[in-house]
């Protein structure tokens, strides 16, 4: 097993991860840490054998982790890294902040980031992803963020320097996001919570909620996510690719294709990672076959297949 610096911090050998994703599905990890706080991160990253994998983890709403699990370290940031602060019309958010609460945080200052209200996760995931939806994305209104690299330097990088584009970005390899400053427009609070009703029902009624998912199973082949506006165009969407290939509940194992929203992969009871994994590959193999169209996956998938 990996030899590890010292730390202020926790760190668990061979920690079970299924119970810290959405899907309740997947191995261990070899480590799991969790930082004191940002010093203490970068002491545990300079220190760290540069062989060592280093994998982020936000609060895995949009993440597989294969049934063997992790090598290296994953970290985890936690309630150290969760403030939210507003300064006129920017927005400053730790990593560790749910997407969630920001929105709620700046709709009570008068700020409108309410795009982010119905998208599950964290921010440094949020920014990872360029997360989006409602016709808004990260990329609108993300000035900087501040990180720690892999090397242990802390570091503050401008948002065009990630290069954030639908669904992606180019955050450099064992690069961890501590916090977020995003800029928007004013609003009045009372409009914004309102807004932020009506979509928290929108979404209610349309997806599945309920059920252990991780959000949008594929990226849109058009290149962009829903608008929730009534001239939404559902061309290239990938739900209504699904749908005409024929997977809308289809099953391997414990994993379905959701009856309620066809591009949501969900644990239906017992399911494991290949389960899930093994089905969206069909749902790819099918949709090829019927539109000629290649989804990519939305979901991150990482680790090793095979079970220790």
């Amino acid at each position: 097993m990996t030899q590890l610096p010292q730390t202020r911090g926790t760190l668990t050998p061979d920690r079970a991860l299924s119970d810290l994703t959405w899907l309740r599905v997947g191995g261990p990890a070899e480590w799991l840490y969790q930082p004191a706080d940002e010093a203490d991160l970068a002491e545990f990253l300079r220190d760290l054998p540069g062989e060592t994998p280093v994998f982020a983890m936000g609060v895995g709403s949009n993440l597989i982790v294969r049934d063997g699990g992790l090598k290296g370290v994953v970290i985890r940031l936690g309630r150290g890294f969760n403030a939210i602060c507003v300064q006129g019309n920017r927005v400053i958010a730790g990593a560790a902040a749910l997407d969630a609460h920001v929105a709620k945080k700046a709709a009570e200052a008068g700020v409108d980031l309410t795009f982010l209200r119905t998208i599950p996760g964290s921010i440094g995931g949020a920014v990872r992803m360029n997360a989006g939806c409602y016709g808004s994305y990260v990329k609108d209104h993300l000035i900087e963020v501040r990180a720690v690299t892999r090397g242990g330097d802390p570091v503050t990088v401008p948002a065009a320097d990630l290069n954030l584009a639908y669904r992606q970005s180019q955050i450099p390899e064992g690069m961890v996001i501590l916090e977020a400053t995003f800029e928007a427009p004013s609003g009045d609070p009372a409009a914004l919570e309102a807004r932020m009703g009506d979509q928290i029902a929108k979404r209610d009624a349309s997806q599945p909620t309920k059920d252990r998912s991780a959000g949008s199973t594929f990226r849109n082949p058009a290149g962009f996510s829903s608008t929730g506006k009534a001239d939404d165009s559902h061309e290239l969407k990938a739900w209504k690719l699904i749908d005409e290939a024929g997977m809308r509940g289809a099953k391997i194992g414990g994993a379905q294709m959701s009856p309620m929203h066809s591009n949501f992969l969900i644990n239906a009871g017992g399911a494991t990672a290949d389960d899930l994994e093994k089905l969206g590959e069909e749902v790819r193999k099918r949709v090829f076959q019927t539109s000629g169209i290649t989804l990519e996956w939305e979901i991150m998938r990482v680790g090793d297949c095979t079970p220790k």
